[in-house]
């Protein structure tokens, strides 16, 4: 009965201290863009500030200097943070002129401690966009960092880097970091230790686009990644017609084991941009995937490896088409038509409670003005286009984005400079907020609070409520591509030039 007593207390205490405001405890790291799995961009943080001020050092902890185009969300991870970046700001001599780089910090202080640095594809702009650095987040796991590279690359690091040594099977960092023709660059303890590497354009046949974008999911021994295989550079032929959208690599060696055969490369309208996320629905462990088509599909979870030499094809649990009347033969005919054309979706679908949320629309670059946000029914099977939809909510333009579903609201953001709250269950709107700048990064939900940065270089804080209410406008000076990450009590927003640490009381 005493032990009763103290645990009732005790959980009221904890209730009573939250009420006020009071964190008991930070819900820990964030290993990768957005929630293990669901991909929801939802956080257990608590005792997060609603103001801070970047000039002023109100509630700023520290702030790192980048490169000068940032696209990368930050991941938290063992003390650590990864983010990826561009060489506009050489952190090594011996590196001059663009690379794709990724950078780790010390989480307590920001200290530099090690960087991969990669050199740009030459063949053609279009492969390696330049000065866009990696844009591709990284996911950790243990001592272990995953990672799509500028050059279209899946990379496996030691959390590390060389500080213990360089540790195999991977061992030739010295050529890796140095552009061809040019003399090896011997790594040293400020430098990532590579343990295998896997090349998707040698070794899945894709073909790259502008800049690798993939934010690896990890379920069991395997990664799950979008390939980025697209256009080429007129932008109006698919060199790749056979390339995969998703692949499965085996986590422990880089080994290639399992893609989709769905045959999308020949109706991507720009590129695979979209990464996978995951849910067991009924009992059933599946893998959900934007294509570069617009299609959304569910694929069943891989379960075993197949033998050495062979690839296995991913079964299609269903597919559904969100943009069922858009054209589907002939796409890239509707190149710079800001009327008509096919479908895509950049972000990720995110599964929440039996249904995924997916935002899309017309190419942000190339394609219709039109975008929406649609809850799709994730239990059905087979074509699910004219069964599965659960509603569908219109959005001003493009979106990139990523929904945040909590509480039973939906929060996305459009290039239409809107940030939207909708009713999870009907898609019924509660609020628009005018932000002042076009959105590439997805909105954050933690502590009760929405968090969002602008290509405008202004942050939003708002409360995650069905009320619109506006807790702070931060102005950056400086374009946010980046989507916030919050983890072990702290806010992390990436600029396109610094990573800044916000805490509560930070100097």
């Amino acid at each position: 009965m005493m032990l009763t007593t103290m645990c009732r207390s005790l959980r009221y205490a904890v209730l009573f201290l939250a009420s006020l405001g009071i964190g008991i405890a930070s819900a820990g790291d964030q290993p990768q863009w957005g929630q293990r799995d669901t991909r929801n961009m939802v956080s257990a943080e608590q005792g997060l500030p609603s103001r801070f001020d970047p000039k002023t050092g109100h509630n700023i902890k520290w702030v790192a200097e980048l490169g000068t185009e940032t696209h990368s969300t930050p991941v938290v991870a063992g003390g650590r943070i990864y983010i990826g970046t561009n060489n506009g700001v050489p952190r090594d001599a011996r590196q001059r002129g663009d690379r794709g780089v990724l950078m780790c910090f010390r989480e307590k202080d920001g200290q530099f401690l090690w960087q991969l640095v990669v050199p740009k594809r030459e063949e053609d702009p279009y492969y390696d966009w330049p000065n866009s650095g990696i844009s591709s987040p990284a996911t950790v796991e243990g001592n272990r960092v995953y990672l799509v590279s500028n050059r279209g690359e899946v990379l496996c690091l030691d959390a590390l880097g060389m500080t213990n040594g360089n540790d195999g099977p991977f061992l030739d960092e010295a050529r890796h970091m140095a552009p061809s023709g040019t003399a090896p660059v011997e790594p040293g303890t400020s430098d990532a230790d590579i343990i295998w590497v896997f090349d998707l354009v040698s070794g899945a046949g894709i073909w790259s686009h502008d800049a690798a974008h993939s934010s690896i999911l990890i379920h069991g021994p395997y990664l799950y990644l979008n390939t980025g295989t697209g256009v080429d550079n007129t932008h109006r032929r698919i060199r790749t017609p056979d390339a995969p959208s998703l692949v499965v690599i085996e986590k422990a060696t880089g080994r290639l084991v399992a893609r989709d055969e769905e045959h999308i490369a020949p109706q991507i309208f720009h590129s695979t941009w979209s990464s996978p996320s995951f849910a067991t629905v009924r009992g059933q462990a599946l893998v959900f995937f934007a294509g570069g088509d617009g299609i959304i599909y569910a694929f069943e979870a891989l379960t075993n490896s197949p033998p050495a030499g062979e690839v296995l094809k991913l079964k299609k649990v269903w597919q559904f088409d969100p943009d069922p009347t858009a054209p589907k033969e002939n796409v890239h005919r509707y190149n710079s038509n800001r009327g008509e054309g096919p479908s895509n979706v950049y972000g990720m679908p995110v599964f929440d409670h039996g249904r995924i949320y997916v935002a899309g629309g017309g190419d942000v670059f190339w394609g219709k003005n039109q975008a929406w946000i649609k809850c799709i029914d994730a239990a059905r099977t087979g074509d699910i286009t004219s069964t599965g939809q659960l509603w569908s909510q219109p959005l001003i333009r493009h979106t990139l984005c990523t929904p945040a579903v909590a509480h039973g609201l939906v929060f996305v953001a459009d290039c239409g400079r809107a940030l939207h709250c909708l009713d999870a269950d009907t898609g019924a709107p509660y609020w628009s907020e005018e932000v002042d700048g076009e959105v590439w990064a997805s909105p954050l939900v933690a502590d009760g609070k929405v968090y969002l940065g602008t290509r405008r270089g202004d942050f939003w804080v708002l409360a995650a409520s069905r009320t619109k209410k506006v807790l702070d406008h931060v102005q950056f000076g400086d374009p946010i591509s980046a989507t916030a990450t919050a983890a072990n009590g702290a806010l992390y927003v990436a600029t396109m030039t610094h990573l800044y640490a916000i805490q509560k009381q930070g100097k």
